[in-house]
């Protein structure tokens, strides 16, 4: 083979998921006559149990749906607002523009009313049909697996912070070992509290009962202990906030490129940006440079540093800020942009952001850019651990792309509840003055970003990835990979990556490495001293390492009736098909 691991086939049905008992879950679903979204319902629910440092329940889940039977695309933010109570600045007057670590940088929790959106409206399943392995693999546990004990270890301090997450995550004062069964006792009765208010209302119909499970988290019991630990330690998050919530349904943002048609998330994402650098590459003869040679990654990764450029300066919640979403991806500015890279010379630190509403290729930047930050000795960037990823794609040719996350290191568990309530304040600002700042109503600006590329008007590839700031470059490269280059998906995910980390990061206190690029280490010496002559900070990974994201993906082929899947053995995802 020329992979790790075979590229999964079928004909009937298939899903790929951040973890392999995730990847069950949702293939069990299918198995049992569920289409792809009860399915990747499920696999999500349980990813929040089997990565709860990375992933929660009741965090965000971005969540892109193609509809067979309608011949429609949809977008569910899955993302929380800031609490309505934050009063106006608070960050900067109170903290310093900064935003601890805690409750404080709570949103609204989103991605059960993102789950449930989706499996009300377009699903065949209850509640408790989807819900059923997330809630056994936190009532009876499941083995510790490497990944998940490592992050434990690294981070058993910040969990003995507060006692509710030291009693789940150091049973015995200490991180569990590798093969140990993990039990999250209270996340399973809270999942079964709400599969229980669901069977109270399944005589009015499937479509009630889903709505009462869902009541149940944003109005029940679980909403009222969210509130109340706020009240009594300083938090903002209210009942009123709970029970008010709706997620959004927005559209996608769209861009053909070499003969695909790309869905991303809007700009309360950092979607875009995957469609930004494609635009600019389009100018470009990547395929005669060779995959992965120096001339090759350089190109990608100045066009990355415009994109992230103006992903600083213009990216924010379009409910407050204006985002000038279709000059950004114009022709025109495209042109003006792609004119500032270079062949002999990489930029030495994030390049000004452009003027698209003007016509120039660069302005003056807007919010103020954090000083550089030391490079890490261990190189670890605690943030690329954050999200998972799931695709599903059935046999009537539905298909779903989902990106759940929010860490448990950096915030507590609710005493009585399980879940940690979504902590993706972390990826806003303190500055008043940035688009992404924080703002009672307002979204973050959320680094998970499912995506989903066409051809002739139906699904072709569904891929997305864990990894932070990391994800849209590690999308990026699998992308050309198979597209560009002929790899199978599985090969594509496998190929050597790197990421450059040149601007600020999305993550507070958002550290800024200019120049700094990551190769993996199956790239020759020689091409990493290429890119160091052209000004690059280049800085070794291992190969294989999890920092460089996690991508799972499955290709559709109409022609012929086969859908590939293809799942990164950087971590513990896995894929399935029949």
């Amino acid at each position: 083979m020329s992979s790790y691991r075979p590229v999964i086939m079928g004909t009937r049905h298939a899903v790929a998921a951040g973890h392999y008992l995730a990847a069950e879950a949702g293939f069990d679903v299918l198995n049992n006559g569920g289409n792809a979204i009860d399915a990747g319902v499920a696999s999500g629910l349980a990813i929040g149990v089997l990565q709860s440092d990375i992933v929660n329940i009741a965090g965000v889940a971005p969540t892109i749906l193609w509809i067979a039977e309608e011949q429609k695309t949809i977008n569910i933010d899955g993302l929380g607002h800031w609490p309505r109570a934050l009063p106006q600045d608070y960050f900067q007057r109170e903290h310093d523009g900064a935003i601890p670590e805690g409750i404080l940088r709570t949103v609204v929790p989103a991605a059960p009313a993102s789950w449930l959106w989706a499996l009300e409206r377009y699903g065949t399943m209850s509640f408790a049909d989807v819900a059923q392995y997330a809630i056994r693999y936190a009532r009876d546990g499941f083995p510790m697996y490497p990944l998940l004990q490592e992050n434990i270890a690294i981070d058993k301090e910040n969990y003995r912070r507060w006692p509710s997450s030291a009693e789940v995550y150091l049973p015995g004062n200490r991180p569990p070992e590798v093969g140990d069964v993990f039990i999250q006792a209270e996340l399973g009765k809270s999942l079964q509290y709400m599969a229980d208010e669901e069977a109270g209302k399944t005589h009015d119909g499937r479509e009630a009962g889903i709505r009462a499970a869902r009541d149940a988290f944003y109005k029940g019991d679980i909403a009222r202990k969210f509130a109340q630990y706020h009240a009594d330690n300083g938090g903002f998050l209210t009942y009123d906030d709970m029970a008010n919530y709706e997620v959004r349904v927005e559209p996608t943002v769209k861009t053909s490129v070499g003969g695909i048609e790309l869905h991303c998330c809007g700009p309360w994402s950092q979607g875009p940006l995957l469609s930004q650098t494609l635009r600019l590459l389009e100018g470009y003869d990547l395929k005669s440079m060779s995959h992965n040679s120096a001339e090759y990654i350089h190109v990608l990764v100045e066009a990355l540093k415009l994109s992230c450029a103006d992903r600083e300066r213009y990216y924010g919640d379009p409910n407050f800020v204006d985002v000038p979403m279709t000059q950004l991806l114009s022709n025109d500015y495209t042109a003006l942009r792609r004119s500032l890279i270079r062949d002999d010379t990489a930029w030495p630190e994030m390049p000004p952001p452009g003027d698209p509403l003007n016509g120039k290729a660069t302005t003056a930047p807007g919010p103020a850019i954090p000083p550089p930050a030391a490079i890490p000795k261990d190189i670890r960037e605690p943030a690329t651990l954050d999200t998972s990823y799931i695709c599903v794609v059935d046999s009537q040719g539905n298909a779903f792309s989902a990106t759940p996350s929010d860490v448990s290191r950096s915030t507590p568990i609710i005493p009585g509840t399980g879940f940690c309530p979504s902590s993706r304040g972390s990826q806003s600002w303190g500055d008043p003055t940035h688009p992404s700042s924080a703002q009672a109503g307002k979204r973050p600006r959320l680094t998970p970003n499912p995506a989903m590329a066409f051809k002739e008007g139906k699904p072709y590839l569904l891929f997305g990835t864990p990894g932070g700031d990391v994800q849209s470059q590690a999308m990026l490269q699998v992308l050309l990979n198979q597209t560009l280059f002929g790899m199978d998906i599985q090969s594509a995910i496998e190929a050597p990556r790197f990421a450059t980390f040149s601007f600020p990061s999305s993550f507070e206190p958002h550290s800024y490495f200019p120049g700094r690029l990551n190769l993996e280490a199956r790239i020759p010496k020689e091409t990493g001293d290429a890119l160091a002559k052209l000004g690059h900070g280049v800085e070794w990974w291992p190969d294989m390492t999890w920092r460089a994201a996690a991508v799972c993906a499955i290709l559709v082929d109409d022609d012929k009736g086969v859908l590939h899947a293809g799942a990164d053995p950087r971590r513990p995802a896995y894929a399935l098909g029949w």
